[in-house]
Formats: structure tokens, C-alpha cells, sequence
């Protein structure tokens, strides 16, 4: 039963993050019939602490209190994909687990789950910003660098800013039930429901090769888009035999023919939908999905998310 939930805090914590947890789950709701948490902000360094935005937060709760927690949250800090954490409180995030409690993690706050060992073998969100640093600093966590939220129970991670929210709501709707979740996010005047699979909003480009055999047919694939080709022609480009082509392209890219420019595709598409007024015909002939409901059925697929949503999203309601 989610009854006892501490949000615990290290120097130069961020408010918007900490006040999601504190949002969720700190506030008395009872006047609408909803459950009460024994809520508490717990520090690990000291009662009083300095957020990133300069002020402070001062707690009379240390890491004694993470003992009866339900729910542990660690939200994000300033420095937290660089530094070094607590021995004691990764210590006491092991034994909580350990014992059955559940840990949540905002943002860069996966750093110090990872730190503690907790996310070995197991798959993990955080923000599109940190995925690189993350899997090079942990190589034995998976990151999945693009969507909000993963729940590896009892681990439970979330991407940036919002999608704490939606991590949060997603586990009082797994605890609580659905109702109890709506109703908290009515308060909030947030969706009730996003889906963790959904793809942060971002421009995210693929890693330079660290050789460039392939980098011409690339540059003409990126100008190319509207056109139908195939893994023949573009060896022919590149004077190579097709399956040579192929190993050397998923050698250099990470990825296959097909998917790469499935995904430069969908960037485009993303692009047209935020700056410009083309219908969605018009983008799906630029971006050589042929067809609306073909643009509509990879888009989805990709990003978790309609066109027509994802353009109401960045430029509003009467975008669409």
C-alpha cells in the first residue's frame, strides 16, 4: 500500500522537480475523498540545503526517515550527473529496496539510483540531455533515452520536468487505481494519463561515425527524403556491393538503411509541423511517406503521439 512517501534531497536540488513529487504526493486532497500521504522532504546533506536556483530548503528530517518510506523519490539537481553522492544514503536506497519500497527517480535524479547500484541490468529514462553521460558513466544499465517514463519495479524512472509528473501519476494509478489518479490530476489541471513509452519532444540527431565511408550517401539520403530508394541503389552511390554497404552502414551509423531514414523522415515531419502551415499531405509528399495515413501511422509509432497532437502541442490549439 503507497502510504509513506519521502522525497529525498542533495545540495543544489531543483525546485520545479522537487515540487513535482511534493505536488503529487504532499498535498491533503481529503476534501475530494482522495488519500493522504505521510509526506516527507528529507535531506542528505545537512537540514539545510541550497537549490540550484540559489535559495534554500531546510528539512528537520535526515536519512532516518527513508526507514518507513513507502516511496523513495529522488528528484534532479544541478550537479548530479557530475558529483559524487553519500555513502549513507546509497546505502540506505539499497536496503530500501531491499525491504520492498519503491524508488522514483526525476530527471538527472537517476544518476544517484544508478550510483547505488539499483538500475544494474535494468532499464532506465532520464532526459534526452543526460542519456550519453548516463550509459557511459553506468555500462550496466540500458537507457532509453527517449521516452518519459520506465517503470523496472520497484525502479521506477522518469524523464525531465513533466514526465516526473506522469511517472508519479502512473504509480498512484498502479497503487490506487484509476480514479484516484484522474482526480490528482484534475487538481493539478495536468493529462491524467500519458503513456511511458511516449517519445520526449526532441531533436536528437545520430552520432558522428567514428569513420566516414558512408558519410556522401548520407548528405544525399538527409537531401533525398521525398524520394523511394533502395539498399542497391545506395550502395551503387557508395561503389560498394549491397551487403558490404549494409555492415558498413550499421557500422558507422548505429542503425539500418531503412531506420535511418525512417528517423531523419520523422525529424523532418517534426520540423514542417512546428514552423510551417503545410497541410498534411503536403508534409507527407516532402517527407516521402507518401500518404496522410502513412505519415499519421510512423509518426505515431515513433513519437507516441498524432501530427496534428504534436503540432497543437508547439504551436497551439488553432494550429490544427
Amino acid at each position: 500500500m503507497l502510504k509513506n512517501v519521502a522525497a529525498v534531497l542533495l545540495d543544489g536540488v531543483h525546485p520545479f522537480e522537487l515540487g513535482v513529487v511534493c505536488e503529487v504526493f504532499g498535498i491533503d486532497r481529503s476534501d475530494d475523498g482522495l488519500p493522504v500521504y505521510d509526506f516527507a522532504v528529507v535531506s542528505a546533506e545537512g537540514p539545510e540545503l541550497r537549490t540550484h536556483c540559489g535559495f534554500g530548503v531546510t528539512t528537520p528530517y535526515g536519512l532516518e526517515r527513508l526507514e518507513e518510506a513507502d516511496l523513495i523519490a529522488v528528484p534532479a539537481g544541478e550537479t548530479y550527473a557530475q558529483r559524487e553522492y553519500p555513502a549513507e544514503l546509497l546505502a540506505a536506497l539499497r536496503r530500501a529496496v531491499d525491504r520492498g519500497t519503491r524508488v522514483l527517480s526525476v530527471c538527472s535524479g537517476v544518476f544517484v539510483l544508478a550510483a547505488a547500484g539499483l538500475l544494474d541490468g535494468r532499464r532506465c529514462a532520464v532526459h534526452w540531455h543526460h542519456a550519453e553521460q548516463l550509459a557511459r558513466r553506468y555500462p550496466r544499465l540500458t537507457v532509453e533515452p527517449d521516452v518519459l517514463y520506465v517503470d523496472e519495479d520497484p525502479v521506477i524512472t522518469s524523464a525531465g520536468t513533466a514526465a516526473g509528473i506522469d511517472a508519479c501519476l502512473h504509480l498512484v494509478r498502479k497503487e490506487q487505481g484509476p480514479e484516484v489518479a484522474n482526480k490528482i490530476a484534475r487538481r493539478m489541471v495536468v493529462p491524467p494519463h500519458r503513456d511511458g513509452g511516449q517519445a520526449q519532444f526532441i531533436e536528437r540527431p545520430l552520432p558522428k561515425a567514428p569513420c566516414d565511408t558512408v558519410g556522401e550517401v548520407l548528405a544525399w539520403m538527409e537531401s533525398h527524403l521525398d524520394q523511394e530508394v533502395t539498399v542497391e541503389q545506395l550502395a551503387a552511390r557508395a561503389h560498394m556491393a549491397p551487403r558490404t554497404f549494409a555492415r558498413r552502414f550499421q557500422q558507422e551509423t548505429g542503425t539500418t538503411p531503412y531506420r535511418w531514414i525512417l528517423r531523419q523522415r520523422v525529424l523532418l515531419a517534426q520540423e514542417l509541423l512546428e514552423g510551417t502551415d503545410e497541410t498534411m499531405d503536403a508534409i507527407a509528399w516532402r517527407t516521402g511517406f507518401g500518404t496522410a495515413a502513412a505519415l499519421r501511422h510512423q509518426f505515431v509509432r515513433a513519437l507516441g503521439t498524432t501530427p496534428n497532437a504534436y503540432r497543437r502541442a508547439f504551436r497551439g490549439p488553432q494550429a490544427a
